[in-house]
């Protein structure tokens, strides 16, 4: 059961940038996730549990506003987070509508996460994909490539420095590098386990929680894949990437892989 956020009366930008002042007022080494943060991730979680099935409409801004707590803003920009990572769409007049991901009906179907084990088969089949991915959008990258993945960078550095882990923009830095290769297969893989990357990633987030050092690692993983394919490395832009996801697999299992053998 997911946990409702608090309504506490503020105003939104207030609730968001909620710091906590250290020693001499000056900010401390810890900041309160972004409200906004909170509510794209318990809306992302009811989307995945299937709360909010797929092809269903979402209740409206106000109902959601109302639902979890919070001012309808901040409900507005976490749906359109979601819309950017393609778990919802608008129909002009109608409202915001959970995209289908129909497995019988589509040529890239995977089942959906049910296990720990499931999780893990994702990182492995990952492993498969996305270090060639970067090798490749290292050799073919253009300008508008490399400004995608520079702005979901951007972002993923202000998250850090907020000490949140936004897994939404987590994964369009992952899909604009699979974007950059110039190969529709890959992406067209990366957008199938969407919501199956989600779960792992919103986990490994969590896992992240804590020591600031843990998420500025995360970010400087990322920004050395991005720095990789902009030199044009492709052997150590595929390198990394392996690395990097062999590091959030290993952060989340805590170095304990499960025994996948029949």
């Amino acid at each position: 059961m997911t946990t409702e956020l608090q309504h506490d009366g503020t105003e939104p930008e207030a609730v968001e940038t909620d710091e906590k002042p250290g020693n001499g007022g000056t900010k401390g080494a810890s900041k309160a996730p972004k409200l906004v943060d909170k509510v794209f991730d318990q809306l992302q979680e009811r989307i995945v549990s299937g709360e909010f099935p797929s092809g269903s409409k979402l209740p409206g801004e106000h109902d959601l506003a109302t639902l979890l707590g919070v001012s309808r803003p901040v409900v507005r920009d976490a749906l359109g987070r979601l819309r950017d990572v393609g778990l919802v769409y608008s129909r002009q007049g109608s409202g915001t509508y959970v995209r289908v991901f129909d497995t019988q009906k589509t040529s890239l179907g995977f089942s959906p996460v049910k296990t720990i084990a499931d999780i893990q088969r994702c990182y492995e089949f990952r492993l498969t994909i996305e270090p060639e991915a970067a090798y490749f959008a290292a050799l073919r990258h253009d300008d508008a490539a490399m400004q995608k993945m520079r702005a979901a960078l951007s972002e993923l550095r202000d998250a850090t420095r907020d000490q949140t882990h936004r897994s939404d923009v987590d994964f369009l830095f992952h899909r604009s590098v699979a974007e950059a290769a110039n190969n529709h297969y890959y992406t067209a893989c990366l957008d199938a386990l969407r919501q199956h990357i989600a779960v792992g990633m919103n986990l490994h987030g969590l896992s992240l929680m804590g020591p600031l050092t843990k998420l500025e690692q995360v970010y400087d993983e990322h920004r050395g894949i991005c720095d990789a394919i902009a030199a044009g490395e492709a052997e150590l832009a595929r390198d990394l990437m392996r690395e990097h996801l062999e590091g959030s697999r290993n952060r989340l299992f805590e170095n304990k892989v499960l025994d996948l053998s029949r």
